[in-house]
Order: structure tokens, then C-alpha cells, then sequence
């Protein structure tokens, strides 16, 4: 990928006592989140995220941070932490083990049992495991850490602080202010008034709700909606959310027994997430309110709830099989209440407004954000920031998770409160923190790391290029076969197309054309294949684009006889 800040260059040797920030992923979009932190020649690594395909990027499962800039350095690295259990934050932690299996895990307990069921997926059974707590502090070689308890859209989230001789950082994660949080675990302002007393020396906070003014709404300001919900359906209501979002599965429980509902989990990883919750504590599942999905089409349409994966619209997710109809044993039916409990993602709007019209054309009533309240964000509004600056004071601020206009609005409000000095960077760019001042001193090579099937990195920016113009503009193949001792065109050109609705006989007009050029070439003393192929797609390109307007891939193949 071209790099945002063209004009940087490598960064030089890091000072001594300096400390130097690097992020991976996670500035300028929301997703794959993943920073390094080097002191004294060692490395800690904070989140190893995933980010999730858009519609350009055809064919791809997920994409990874590009740590390739350390990747000879892994032997450096003296603990990955990880803020709370999203995908965003823990997704690509196996295959950072798959380079090197023993980078000591440190994480909430939460965290890091959702961690343990995909590291069992990979095969990773001989890791490191740290299980902390808000409170808790742990040394990692030069690095003193320690861990304060922060309130997000998952149980067990940790701000983490980390100090070396150059310094204090205080990490926020991804963080609320929810006052009144259905699990009653509040963000630990307390904490962040002792540091910030102590002196922070570079804050990285969440840019995500930045753009947003107030406060972020109470969790508890949902209930009223669901139960409404509940209260209106006279048939199946299926729910969708994040297969992570332990307290919308608690809230979606608790109407379901006041209502007199059953409910069933539907997706593979709600299941797997919500008995690890469960097994754990953090899901208080009332007696008999649960049962096996298949289990509900004996029961009756008004007394089942549904609780699926698939709130982004994800091709081969539960709801999006739901909507096609095309789902094992879960079919919609008129008069079906779904209710679309989680936000929308950028770049995943036309794939949740696909499904909701499939939906809808079935006869299903969808209750979305865009129709009520049915979510409340996750991320810290502009009050709540402006709050903590407030509280923390600290000497740097680098803005972290979110596309670049909310980094740039989140260093507004950081400004806004006194901050002496912000640092806006993204992925790639290199960031010091020496004698207590933050700047930007270069930048690495930071693309991304496309995962297809069991390929790795393997697939570039150029194949997804390819991908685009086939499923846009189809392609066409010429087949030639050149005489190798006349260095005459012997057959052909034999030309096919698809997926760009040009029949065969569309062609004959452009195949004396073809013969010609290759002849010219031939007489001009080029006989090389590669070049024959680059004149045959040089020709059919000009002509299709100009008599029909379109762009397709050209595939010519000349065969010497």
C-alpha cells in the first residue's frame, strides 16, 4: 500500500533511554489493532487485531497488522498484552504465534479464554499464559506494567500502563464512561487522576467516538427498547449481535425470561463465546430459558428468541444464510421480528442493508439503529475525553483506533484541554518519546497482510486489482499459434469471453486485426512469446474499449508450433 506520509524515511537508531512507538494497525481504521513499544532494545506489543474485508477487497477472509518490519526481531519481544477479548484485538494473535509460540500472553480472564478457543483452532496448545486484573502489575524485562480496569462493550476490558526509564504510557484500549454498566465494572477514573498525579508521559487514547459530542449512552438505556421489542412481537424474534457482546446477550436472556421465551444460540462462535462466558461467570443464564436451536421448531413461533451472528452482514454468517433462506433449520417467516442489536462497522453498511432487505422482503418486521435504539457504542464520546484530559493532564498525546478524522478530532479536544504537545500518526509511522517529548521520527514499511483460505501475505494489492476487473468486466482469452519456422500465425486467433456479455461472433471483426499485428511484430524481430502476448492484448484491449466501452481482463496466449 502507498504510504500516507511519503516524505518520512527510515528512522534512525533509537536514542538511548529513548522509547520508540510503533503501530501496525489500528491508526487510520477501526480494526487490527497492534503497537510495539521498544526500550532498551527490547519489544512489548500491545493487541494483535484483525481487520475485516470490504466490498474492494474480493475473496479475502481477514487482514492482519504487517509486523515485518520486527519480524527478525521476535526474539525481542517480551509479551503481547491484549486490552479485551474483540476481534479487532486478539484475531491475529495466532499467527504471530505461529512465528514465534512462546511470546508470553498476558490478558484479563475473559480475554484470554476467547483466545484459548482460537489458539486451539490453529493448533497452538503450548503458549503463555498471564491472567491479570485491574490492580494487578507485572515486569516484562525493562517493562513495569500494570493494569487498570476500564468499562467497553465487552467484560474485562484493561487500560495498561506501562513504565520504562524513558517514561510512563498510559494505553487506554478501547474505553466508556458507562456509569451505570450492566456488570456494575466502571471505568477506574480514580486510577487515572493517580497517574496522571504521577505524570503520564504519552497518553494513547480511543479516537473512535471522537467526532461524537457528550456522552456515550448507558448500556441500561437499551432495556426499555427490548422490551418493547419483546413486548410487540407476536412470533419468533431473532436477535443479532457480535458474537462477543456478553452484555446484549444478558439483556436479550432477561427479556426472554420476562417474557416467557426460550432462547437459542445460532453461529458457531456465539455458541463457543456464550458457554465460555457462561463457564466463567460473566453470563448469568436463568434455568431453562436455553436450548438447543434445533429444539425450537417444536416450541411455539411466540415463545422462541433466536440469538445469531451475522450483525455486519457477513456473507456466510447465520443471518445472512437467514435472509437468503438458505439456512439449515431456521427459516423467516412473515411476521418474524429481527432486531439488528450492534452498530454499523465502516464499510459494512451495503452488507447490512443487503440483509435487512432480504429480510424484509420475506415479511420480517427488522428493528435496527436506524429505526430505534437498540445499540450504544462501545468508545468514549467527546466529553468523556475531554474529561479524562482533564483528569490525566498528560505531557503527550498519541490518538489511537479510529480512521484518521477521528484521530484528528480527538487531537482537537486533547489540545483543547492545554495537551503541550499531540503526535498524529498512522500506520507505519515511527513516534519517540526522548527527554519526554514525543515527535515523529520516520516511518517503516506497513501494508496489508491479506488472509484467502490458508494463504498468508501471499495475495497483493495487484491480484485484488485483478479480482475488481473480473468480477466487473469479465475477461477474454485469444489463443494464437505461430508458426515457428515461417513465423506465421498457423491457427487462430481463437477468442472466448465471459462475464461481460460479448458472444464469440462479436470477435471476428477484430481477428484480422490481431493477425496483422503479430505479423508486423514478427517481421520487426519480435518473436519472443511474452511480446507477441503484450501485442495481442495491446490490440484486443484498444479495440473492445473503444468499440464497446469496456474493460475487461485480457488473457492472450501465443503457442510457438
Amino acid at each position: 500500500m502507498s504510504h500516507p506520509h511519503p516524505e518520512l524515511s527510515a528512522p534512525p537508531a533509537l536514542p538511548e533511554g529513548g522509547l520508540r512507538v510503533t503501530a501496525f494497525g489500528g491508526l487510520g481504521e477501526v480494526g487490527r489493532n497492534m503497537t510495539s513499544f521498544e526500550y532498551d532494545g527490547r519489544i512489548l506489543i500491545v493487541d494483535c487485531g484483525v481487520l475485516f474485508p470490504e466490498d474492494h477487497q474480493p475473496g479475502v477472509d481477514l487482514i492482519l497488522p504487517d509486523w515485518s518490519s520486527i519480524r527478525d526481531r521476535l526474539d525481542d519481544v517480551e509479551a503481547l498484552v491484549l486490552t479485551h477479548g474483540h476481534e479487532d484485538h486478539i484475531g491475529a494473535t495466532p499467527y504471530l504465534l505461529r512465528e514465534r509460540q512462546d511470546i508470553p500472553l498476558v490478558g484479563s480472564q475473559l480475554t484470554l479464554a476467547l483466545l484459548d478457543s482460537k489458539l486451539r483452532e490453529h493448533r497452538l496448545r503450548e503458549t503463555v499464559h498471564h491472567q491479570v486484573k485491574e490492580g494487578d502489575k507485572l515486569t516484562f524485562g525493562p517493562f513495569e506494567l500494570e493494569f487498570v480496569a476500564v468499562n467497553h462493550s465487552i467484560p474485562d476490558a484493561l487500560a495498561v500502563v506501562i513504565r520504562t526509564g524513558a517514561g510512563m504510557v498510559l494505553h487506554t484500549g478501547d474505553f466508556k464512561m458507562d456509569q451505570l454498566p450492566l456488570d456494575g465494572r466502571i471505568t477506574d477514573l480514580r486510577a487515572f487522576a493517580r497517574l496522571g498525579d504521577e505524570g503520564v508521559d504519552l497518553f494513547l487514547t480511543d479516537s473512535t467516538n471522537a467526532e461524537t459530542p457528550g456522552f456515550t449512552p448507558s448500556e441500561k438505556k437499551i432495556t426499555p427498547v427490548i422490551d418493547q421489542v419483546f413486548r410487540e412481537s407476536s412470533q419468533r424474534i431473532i436477535v443479532a449481535c457480535f458474537a462477543s457482546h456478553v452484555h446484549r446477550v444478558q439483556q436479550i436472556l432477561d427479556a426472554a425470561v420476562a417474557h416467557r421465551r426460550k432462547v437459542a444460540y445460532v453461529g458457531r462462535s456465539m455458541v463457543r463465546n456464550m458457554a465460555i462466558a457462561r463457564d466463567l461467570g460473566y453470563l448469568n443464564v436463568p434455568e431453562g430459558v436455553l436450548v438447543e436451536a434445533k429444539e425450537l421448531a417444536t416450541l411455539p413461533a411466540e415463545r422462541v428468541v433466536l440469538i445469531s451472528t451475522g450483525s455486519q452482514g457477513e456473507p456466510m454468517s447465520a443471518l445472512s444464510r437467514i435472509a437468503q433462506r438458505n439456512h439449515n433449520f431456521v427459516h423467516i417467516e412473515e411476521g418474524d421480528t429481527v432486531l439488528l442489536a450492534s452498530s454499523l462497522i465502516p464499510g459494512n453498511e451495503n452488507a447490512v442493508y443487503r440483509v435487512i432487505n432480504g429480510l424484509a422482503r420475506w415479511g420480517a418486521k427488522v428493528v435496527h439503529k436506524g429505526n430505534a435504539m437498540v445499540h450504544v457504542s462501545g468508545h468514549a464520546s467527546a466529553g468523556e475525553l475531554l474529561y479524562c484530559y482533564n483528569i490525566v493532564q498528560p505531557r503527550n498525546v498519541l490518538p489511537v483506533h479510529g480512521e484518521i478524522r477521528h484521530m484528528l478530532a480527538n487531537a482537537d479536544l486533547a489540545r483543547a484541554t492545554g495537551v503541550p504537545n499531540v503526535v498524529i500518526a498512522e500506520d507505519g509511522v515511527v513516534v519517540d518519546l526522548v527527554d519526554k517529548v514525543a515527535k515523529v521520527v520516520g516511518k517503516v514499511e506497513c501494508g496489508n497482510v491479506f488472509v484467502d483460505g490458508s494463504s498468508v501475505g501471499d495475495v497483493t494489492e495487484s491480484d485484488l486489482k485483478d479480482r475488481r476487473i473480473l468480477g466487473e468486466e469479465g475477461f477474454i482469452s485469444i489463443i494464437v499459434v505461430v508458426d515457428s519456422v515461417s513465423g506465421k500465425v498457423a491457427a487462430g486467433p481463437e477468442i472466448h469471453a465471459r462475464g461481460n456479455a460479448l458472444d464469440d461472433a462479436t470477435f471476428d471483426e477484430i481477428k484480422q486485426p490481431i493477425i496483422d499485428a503479430l505479423d508486423r511484430a514478427i517481421s520487426e524481430g519480435n518473436t519472443d512469446a511474452y511480446q507477441l502476448q503484450q501485442t495481442v492484448r495491446r490490440v484486443v484491449g484498444r479495440w473492445v474499449n473503444s468499440a464497446h466501452r469496456r474493460r475487461p481482463m485480457i488473457i492472450p496466449v501465443v503457442i510457438e508450433a
